[in-house]
């Protein structure tokens, strides 16, 4: 019993379950980057990570490649969990769930706080 209860948490974790996609303006609600917005760039779903532009900076030291090129201190945007971002809808910009509606055989997906389409 115990067994089949740990196989189907590994599963839930590691299913595709992630309602974030590339491209969409995110808030973060916790952590040190609390409140500030920003685009999605890249979704890792089996990580349950998500980075987001202008936040979780890191510092990257690049040697130089060839010689006579100088080496270079790269800013670069960290991931972070998933569960600290919150989508915010195009058409009303509040910080919202996402939810989903069948619309002609198609799975959208909708703003939890206005109803319509993000």
């Amino acid at each position: 019993m115990v067994c089949l209860k740990l196989a189907i948490c590994y599963i839930r974790q590691t299913s595709n379950g992630v309602k974030i996609r590339k491209g969409d303006t995110v808030l973060i609600i916790s952590g040190k980057d609390r409140g500030k917005k920003g685009k999605a760039l890249k979704v890792l779903p089996k990580e349950r990570k998500v980075v987001v532009e202008g936040v979780n900076l890191r510092k990257k030291h690049q040697k130089p490649k060839k010689t006579g090129e100088k080496g270079q201190i790269l800013t670069l945007s960290g991931p972070i969990d998933i569960s600290n971002v919150k989508i915010i809808c195009s058409k009303c910009g509040k910080a919202t769930r996402i939810g989903y509606k069948m619309i002609g055989g198609k799975k959208i997906r909708i703003c939890k706080k206005c109803g319509e389409e993000i």
